[in-house]
């Protein structure tokens, strides 16, 4: 079952980013599909977030879509080489929203490792951001997009997360971000090998 778009427009992004694990993300792009268990997040809590895009009401051409309605996809590129996939969250006009980092593969395994030019399945296919959004062909192209429709949807499939089986940590990479780099905003399935290997602080 598709997530309703309430999931995503409710006001705790640090507690969607903790439900979003178990989740599934389903992509179907150039008419494949594939689809993987979300097993890694991290939240960004809007203008009051250091390491947010929309830190301080920050809009640009390319952050505009965080202010729209959650249940959106926010896709940018990192060092100009990797496309990583956010949902959007919240209400209208405020801009906070979940980087899935790394999702377990279920579905298009075959055609995953052909666009990750990879002969066989590993965690590192889709362990990472990066890497998982070329896994399932999510790209800068799709950002704005609905998932509610077609292209990017994600789906309740009944998979529980026990939360004693949940690690809590620091985000990756947002050290310029001072005191708020320290904020336990990211969540990953314990004992999971598609986890990234990414450190926080």
């Amino acid at each position: 079952m598709q997530l309703p778009r309430s999931f995503y427009t409710r006001k705790d992004v640090v507690k969607i980013a903790r439900e979003l694990l178990g989740k599934v993300i389903v992509t179907n792009i150039d008419g494949i599909r594939t689809a993987g268990m979300i097993v890694e997040t991290e939240a960004y809590a809007g203008i009051h977030d250091k390491a947010a895009h929309s830190f301080g009401g920050r809009l640009t051409e390319r952050t505009k879509v965080m202010y729209m309605e959650g249940g959106v996809a926010y896709i940018y590129l990192c060092y100009g080489i990797h496309h990583l996939f956010n949902v959007i969250t919240n209400v209208e006009g405020t801009p906070s929203g979940v980087l899935i980092r790394a999702v377990e593969p279920l579905e298009g395994v075959e055609d995953m490792l052909l666009r990750r030019k990879k002969e066989k399945l590993t965690p590192a296919l889709t362990a990472g951001p990066g890497a998982m959004s070329a896994a399932l062909g999510i790209n800068t192209a799709l950002t704005g997009t609905s998932l509610s429709g077609n292209n990017i949807y994600i789906e309740d499939r009944g998979i529980k997360i026990k939360p004693r089986d949940i690690i809590v940590g620091t985000r990756v990479g947002v050290a310029y971000a001072e005191e708020d780099a320290t904020l336990p905003y990211r969540f990953s399935i314990k004992g999971n090998k598609y986890v990234s290997k990414g450190k926080g602080l």
